[in-house]
């Protein structure tokens, strides 16, 4: 049993804790200088936060490149409608505590908007409503980002994620991730009450079933909760690499985490998805409030 088991640390702890080694070491060994002293000292005292706390992390791996790659399909989101030639609704109905309408993706003011709203006439009948659409292409491999500024609502949550089709949490059908799995690129889960004390935060997880051979549970990886500066007022950019060994996730063109968690990368096209989220256990606004998901644009990018 290693230290992380004895503490019973979830794995972005754990990686916290093993990368507290490696900065301490970095103060001494990388040619010292006051500037990259006091960076160390703070990168320390950030890991142990996540590590005591459970507290999110800034992202500090390499910077993206996208050299070997092309521009595949690009939406700026420009006039006044969604381009259907594109995209499609993706679990219209109901969807938790409400719904989800195409009523509640609206292009405006050169921007996507996913809206969350109250609706007394709404498509489905009376009730809070939010919106999920999906590219109608299915890759597989590529990179994907993505320009927003998120929904600031407590109940509600915005997310970037590619799931398999079918179902990807089906222990014999996922074949630990291979066959299919769900990536979450980013949720900012403000409706999360484990993230209420980290709200300027989003997070990264990872969904397949079977490679342990446990029929019962969905497996899932977090790979981490980042810290983003001005995640609701300001644009910022999210992306993976699905590569050949493994996902390379970024913040700002900036590594947060890579896993080839499960069985390995998936070898089967899935859906890029775009939605705001709506809670199981309700919405707790009044019914004249609404709030957006802000979409500036998604990029997707094949391997020439």
């Amino acid at each position: 049993m290693n230290i992380a088991e004895i503490l019973h640390l979830a794995y972005r702890q754990e990686l916290a804790f093993y990368k507290i080694g490696d900065l301490f070491k970095g103060l001494f060994t990388s040619g010292f200088s006051i500037k990259r002293f006091f960076a160390g000292i703070l990168a320390i005292i950030e890991c142990f936060g996540c590590v005591i706390f459970d507290k999110p992390v800034t992202p500090d791996g390499p910077a993206l490149d996208l050299s070997g790659y092309e521009l595949v399909l690009e939406d700026e989101f420009e006039g006044t409608e969604l381009n259907t030639d594109i995209w499609e609704q993706r679990c219209a109905g109901a969807r938790r505590s409400g719904f989800n309408g195409a009523s509640q993706s609206k292009v405006f003011d050169g921007a996507l908007h996913l809206m969350g709203e109250y609706l007394e006439d709404g498509q489905y009948g009376a009730g809070w409503y939010g919106a999920m659409i999906a590219l109608k292409e299915h890759y597989c491999k590529g990179y994907f980002e993505i320009r927003c500024k998120c929904s600031d609502s407590d109940d509600f949550w915005s997310a970037f994620w590619i799931q398999a089709l079918g179902n990807p949490y089906d222990h014999y059908l996922s074949q630990g991730g291979i066959n299919g799995c769900e990536i979450d690129i980013f949720e900012a889960m403000s409706a999360d009450a484990l993230l209420k004390k980290n709200r300027e935060a989003v997070s990264s997880t990872i969904h397949c079933n079977g490679w342990d051979d446990d029929i019962e549970n969905i497996d899932s990886r977090c790979l981490g909760e980042f810290k983003v500066k001005n995640l609701y007022t300001e644009f910022n950019t999210f992306g993976l690499k699905w590569t050949d060994d493994e996902y390379i996730f970024y913040i700002n063109g900036v590594e947060s985490a890579r896993s080839s968690f499960g069985n390995g990368v998936c070898e089967v096209p899935e859906q890029v998805i775009l939605s705001l989220e709506i809670p199981d256990a309700g919405i707790t606004k009044d019914k004249d409030y609404k709030t957006d998901f802000v979409v500036d644009y998604i990029k997707v990018y094949q391997t020439k």
